[in-house]
């Protein structure tokens, strides 16, 4: 691994959480984007931001990250700028699909938090018995997933939004 993290201390709480430089770094969002579509086996996931600089950039290498999972050819229906519940929503309308929401915090002296919150297809964050502790173990290990083939990898696609009811595919 390149660039190690502490995974005990990150990956808790149903997701990533981390002081942003620091202990947590923009591969986290590769890392836990490609191990939550294959730990939960997912073919389609929802994704939101909360629209902070640097969550944007960890959504942007989460959606990457499962779209480039293994074999899973993973659709992934971004929200862009979503609060939870709507996220939650909108992964129970699609048929109870697996999610996952970026948020930034800023602390004293600017220092930012960055929490990814993973979600399984129950809307629930995941746990240490629905995939945390196995997602934990595959970037511990360095057994983050990878894509076999081109004709393997997803695709990103913007889900319309609720209030315009407009899409655009990417």
């Amino acid at each position: 691994m390149l660039n190690p993290i502490d995974t005990d201390s990150v990956i808790r709480d149903g997701g990533a959480h981390g002081r942003f430089p620091g202990e947590i770094h923009e591969a986290v969002g590769w890392w836990l984007g490609a191990c939550l579509v294959t730990t939960l086996n997912a073919h389609r996931i929802a994704v939101a931001h909360d629209g902070r600089a640097s969550s944007v950039v960890f959504f942007q290498r989460l959606c990457r990250g499962a779209i480039n999972a293994q074999h899973h050819a993973c659709t992934v229906l971004t929200l862009r700028v979503a609060d939870e519940d709507t996220l939650l929503r909108t992964m129970a309308e699609l048929g109870d699909v697996p999610g996952a929401r970026i948020s930034t915090t800023t602390g004293p002296e600017d220092a930012e938090a960055v929490s990814i919150v993973l979600y399984g297809p129950d809307g629930k964050p995941l746990d240490e018995d629905t995939g945390l502790a196995t997602i934990r173990q595959l970037i511990a290990d360095d057994r983050v997933p990878i894509p076999v083939n081109e004709t393997a990898k997803g695709r990103i696609e913007h889900y319309p939004h609720p209030a315009t009811g407009e899409g655009v595919e990417q």
